[in-house]
């Protein structure tokens, strides 16, 4: 995964560490409470470091977090962060949440808490923990974990209740005030439609804003229906009574206070003015993550008296509606606001079709997988790494809906192709999760055991954890061997040679990887792992200082992927021919081949493989006499190595390597210049640290 993003200020042109991303919408409102706000998040004004705003749904709680947070975030140098929670369904995930927006590159295997704690050491940042309500004890664990240490952090929480801590600062978000900004909010939202406020219609949209009791999105909801309804209509259509089918999402419970039910009767009643199609579309929408795309819809949500063919034009009319919402930055792809999906799951549930649906919309996220592995050793392979990334909400919903059943085929498989896939675009922890869970289980030999065994050993690797790796890798060549499949056992060779080479056991490591067969590289995930066997080769050539021989397979490494397409194993191959160009003393070539590498993981979105060439582009702009470009380069990189908590993979040689550059920059530059230089590509976020090194801005 690629580290942090970078929002921008309102003139576009000043970058910052952040993810908060630019209005789209205009703001109502709210005068009062985000003057309060902008007090409580002064970290030079503000008494507590955590700020909860609690409210009913719909009442805009999430867009005033943003706002305040928008308006603050000069006060926060290391960023301001939105973690968006509710896209979870399971507990247990809230810190690998905040992991995740943070785009930290985790390598480890200890609790999240503390990789974000041991990141957030020394920084100034504000955290948002937007809709926690449905995740609350494990946000409370959260807050009373990180905020003792990291005095620098503020919290600011979006609730439907309070978390209940000490010195937590609560701000109770009301409804709209009716006759202004209400109104206002209305007549804005209603213009799109051709509606103008005026002194004549003014009190019946003050009538239609107060039956709704101010709730920003219930109003927001209203609005658009002018498109099909006269004012007067509106009116009277509001005052209706649902009917009892509707009534039976209702129960006492759901309901709560009246506000809410004020909501969901808004809620209902455009559910009632919606077409029966609409209506049932909205329903099954409801089992999407995070969000979705027509494709998407088309494949889980049709059957029945719902065809395929009609879910384009029947997605439109809900996005005309304001049901759903294109995303932000995807036009393709949509998504709900909580309370609209909430509605539409309770529909579902109502209509007795949750299971089926649910079941559809893993079995498609279980096709995509397998596809993506595939086609992982292919010219497709960046194509899947950004399609995991988008749709890791729902791969992660469609995992856990297969793991109610661990010890099943699919979910053996379905794990063997999630976890891989999770491997290489750096979601370690959801690979360890369901690759643990299957493999517990203790499932029948097979295909699937053995790439599944291969994964969780793979994923051990990455992590540092040699320990466990060096047992899954047995188990793993155990099960290659007895499947008969000769890729099978080249690729469980990676893991064995890998943990050797990262244990320091290179003669060992380089005896096992160089006894492996050449055989023709696969497209699939094995293929990946045929490549990834004569890198591990290379870099334990280069590590026993044989420089020729590890240039010789590099190459070989190199010229493989070409011919594939890929690029994530490749990418690791141009950073060791670069280091044997330094090696050569060809500085040119070695700056040259360290910038391909870096292009390359950048590609992939690979953390670790970006932290890795950033380091050998800076000892050979070292060589090439460039000191200040050099302690920025270096700068640059151990901010990315921060993020994947372990610095230089742990491995003695690569830190000892580290530290060798760094001094020669000292002795070039000066301890000054060197501080200096190197602190000013320290805080350059991902994106513009990237764009430096490779080419100098």
């Amino acid at each position: 995964m690629s580290d942090e993003t970078s929002d921008e200020t309102s003139t576009g042109r000043e970058r910052r560490p952040g993810n908060l991303l630019p209005e789209t919408r205009s703001f109502v409102g709210r005068g009062e409470e985000l003057a309060w706000l902008d007090g409580e998040l002064d970290p030079g004004v503000g008494v507590g470091r955590l700020v909860s705003l609690v409210g009913v749904g719909g009442v805009g709680k999430t867009r005033l977090a943003a706002r305040a947070a928008a308006r603050v975030r000069d006060a926060y140098p290391d960023g301001v962060w939105l973690v968006e929670l509710s896209a979870l369904h399971t507990a247990g995930l809230v810190g690998l949440a905040v992991v995740e927006a943070l785009r930290l590159a985790d390598q480890s295997t200890g609790p999240v808490t503390e990789v974000v704690a041991e990141w957030a050491k020394g920084k100034r940042l504000l955290l948002i923990l937007d809709s926690c309500e449905h995740v609350l004890a494990d946000c409370v664990v959260l807050v009373e974990t990180l905020l003792p240490v990291l005095p620098g952090l503020r919290i600011l929480v979006t609730s439907r209740e309070q978390l209940g801590l000490p010195g937590e600062r609560v701000l109770h978000v009301d409804p709209l005030p009716v006759a202004d900004d209400a109104v206002a909010l209305f007549a804005e939202r209603a213009a799109a439609t051709g509606f103008a406020l005026d002194d004549t219609n003014r009190p019946a949209v003050e009538a239609v804003c107060r039956h709704l009791d101010g709730i920003p999105l219930a109003i927001e909801l209203a609005a658009v229906r002018l498109s099909e309804l006269s004012l007067a209509e509106l009116h009277g259509r509001l005052g209706e009574h649902l009917p009892s089918r509707l009534d039976l999402l209702m129960s006492p419970q759901a309901a709560g206070p009246p506000r809410h039910h004020t909501l969901r009767t808004a809620i209902g009643w455009s559910h009632e003015l919606c077409a029966p199609l609409e209506r049932l579309l909205w329903a099954r929408l409801s089992v999407f993550a995070g969000g979705f795309c027509l494709n998407a819809a088309e494949e889980v949500c049709a059957g029945g008296p719902l065809p395929a063919g009609r879910i384009a034009e029947l997605l439109a009319r809900l996005v005309e509606q304001s049901i759903v919402r294109r995303h932000r930055t995807d036009p393709a792809r949509f998504q709900f606001l909580d309370t609209v999906r909430e509605f539409g799951a309770d529909w579902l549930r109502a209509l007795g079709e949750e299971k089926d649906v649910r079941l559809r919309h893993r079995d498609h996220y279980r096709r995509l997988a397998r596809e993506g592995c595939a086609e992982w050793n292919t010219g497709r392979q960046a194509a899947w790494c950004e399609r995991v990334l988008t749709e890791h909400a729902n791969f992660r919903a469609a995992v856990d809906c297969a793991l109610t059943e661990p010890d099943s085929r699919v979910a053996l498989a379905m794990a063997a192709d999630a976890g891989f896939l999770w491997r290489h675009c750096g979601y370690l922890r959801d690979a360890q999760h369901c690759l643990d869970l299957v493999l517990a289980t203790d499932p029948a030999p097979g295909p699937d055991r053995t790439r599944a065994l291969w994964a969780r050993g793979a994923v051990a690797l990455l992590q540092g954890d040699l320990e466990a790796a060096a047992g899954w890798a047995e188990r793993c060549t155990e099960a290659a061997e007895a499947q008969g499949d000769p890729v099978a056992v080249v690729a469980a060779a990676y893991v064995s040679g890998g943990q050797l080479a990262l244990s320091g056991r290179l003669s060992e490591a380089i005896d096992l990887l160089s006894g492996t067969p050449r055989l023709s590289v696969r497209e699939d995930a094995y293929g990946a792992a045929q490549l990834q066997v004569r890198v591990a080769l290379s870099f334990a050539h280069m590590l026993r200082g044989e420089h020729d021989r590890a240039r010789a397979v590099a190459e070989e490494a190199h010229e493989a992927s070409v011919q594939c397409g890929e690029s994530w194993a490749g990418a690791f191959a141009d950073g060791i021919v670069a280091q044997t160009d330094l090696a050569r003393g060809d500085v040119r070539a070695a700056v040259a081949n360290a910038r391909t590498a870096l292009a390359g993981h950048a590609l992939m979105h690979n953390t670790v493989g970006a932290a890795m060439a950033l380091d050998v582009l800076a000892a050979a702009v070292v060589a090439a006499g460039d000191g200040h470009r050099a302690a920025r380069l270096l700068g640059i990189g151990e901010h990315v190595w921060e993020l994947t908590g372990r610095a230089q993979m742990d491995s003695p040689d690569l830190l000892a390597t580290r530290l060798s550059h760094e001094l020669r920059v000292r002795d070039e530059i000066g301890d000054l210049a060197y501080e200096q230089a190197y602190q000013e590509g320290h805080t350059m976020p991902y994106e513009e640290g990237l764009d430096y090194a490779a080419h100098g801005r």
